[in-house]
């Protein structure tokens, strides 16, 4: 498959031209980035989807929450609303994404709006949340109009930035020098016995300074649950299926060990149609339906609550996560 995509590499050196001349233009002033008087974080990668953005962003809700009034801002991929929209006890995940509605639903102590334009996006949040104290921006490596004072860039071990060619060759959305403009680099989804030989090989690679350059990894829990009960993953044997619309599902069903033939796979952020579930219903055969956090947002209310759970999973550091929170903190 990627010896095919490199047929679109002349493609490809169009697009990265592009990007980078959009990029050298708000380098360099020509278009206008807008910044606000108060600490903005953006979160994002170079890449297409898979970096695990999800759980960076809740780790940073832990971090700050309890500290500040925060506020999460996403795009919404896939809402059916427009514009600006911030969540309210009555929001649906239809109206704000299933992503911004995982982070509605766990997190009780922060607000989540969601625009595709974040200046528009930041300047509503500043309007109906005035004593707004740090903001959020989920997804917006790539969002120049807007100037964040902290930037987080994401890039997947299975998957670095370094080895990967720009679209439509490759899955880079800008070319690599991207990474200049990150103020910490965090390589996701490691191994958890990745040793400091490798961590100091893919350190070599990246040009930012070593010390803001940071390894995790994702912990998955123990137990899998649909907020009624938890059940030990040893108990499950293979009494289950597995269901997945994310990308890169792979880690998911490699922890659970599911049954190749018990997997059902679907497009990342995939809003299920009535046929999706029966399908799903009919392939379960009765048995329990595991599924990923954010997949569980969009299915809790159309599935079998006794059949459906879905495993929890949160971003650790392999080591240094003291260092990181220091830098983090003194920068916003």
């Amino acid at each position: 498959m990627k010896d095919l995509r490199k047929i679109l590499l002349p493609l490809s050196l169009i697009y990265a031209a592009i990007t980078s001349l959009r990029n050298f233009f708000y380098d360099k002033g020509i278009k206008k980035s807008t910044a606000f008087n108060l600490p903005v974080i953006a979160v994002g990668n170079l890449s297409v989807g898979g970096t695990g953005k999800t759980p960076m962003v809740e780790y940073l809700v832990r971090l700050l929450s309890a500290e500040r009034k925060l506020v999460v801002l996403s795009r919404g991929y896939k809402r059916k609303s427009k514009g600006f929209y911030l969540a309210k006890d009555t929001t649906t995940i239809e109206e704000i994404g299933d992503e911004p509605f995982q982070y509605h639903s766990k997190f009780k102590n922060i607000n989540v709006a969601v625009n595709a334009d974040r200046v528009e996006g930041v300047t509503k949040i500043l309007e109906y949340l005035p004593n707004t104290e740090t903001i959020l921006l989920d997804d917006a490596f790539q969002h120049r109009k807007i100037k964040a004072g902290f930037y987080i860039m994401l890039t997947a071990y299975n998957d670095l930035f370094y080895n990967d060619l720009v679209l439509p060759a490759g899955n880079l959305r800008e070319c690599k020098s991207g990474v200049k403009r990150a103020n910490v680099v965090v390589v996701t989804k490691c191994p958890k016995n990745l040793s400091e030989q490798e961590m100091l090989q893919i350190k070599k690679k990246i040009t930012i300074a070593n010390d803001r350059i940071f390894f995790s990894t994702i912990n998955y829990h123990h137990s899998v649950t649909n907020n009624d009960e938890e059940i030990l993953i040893s108990n499950l044997k293979n009494d289950f299926i597995a269901v997945a619309g994310i990308a890169k599902p792979e880690y998911f069903y490699a922890y659970l060990n599911c049954n190749k033939m018990d997997c059902l796979t679907f497009p990342d952020h995939h809003f299920f149609t009535e046929q999706d579930l029966k399908n799903i219903i009919k392939k379960a055969n009765g048995r329990k339906i595991i599924t990923t956090e954010k997949d569980y947002m969009r299915l809790q209310n159309h599935l079998p609550k006794n059949q459906l759970y879905y495993l929890p999973i949160e971003m650790l550091f392999l080591k240094e996560e003291q260092w990181f929170n220091e830098i983090f903190k003194k920068m916003v």
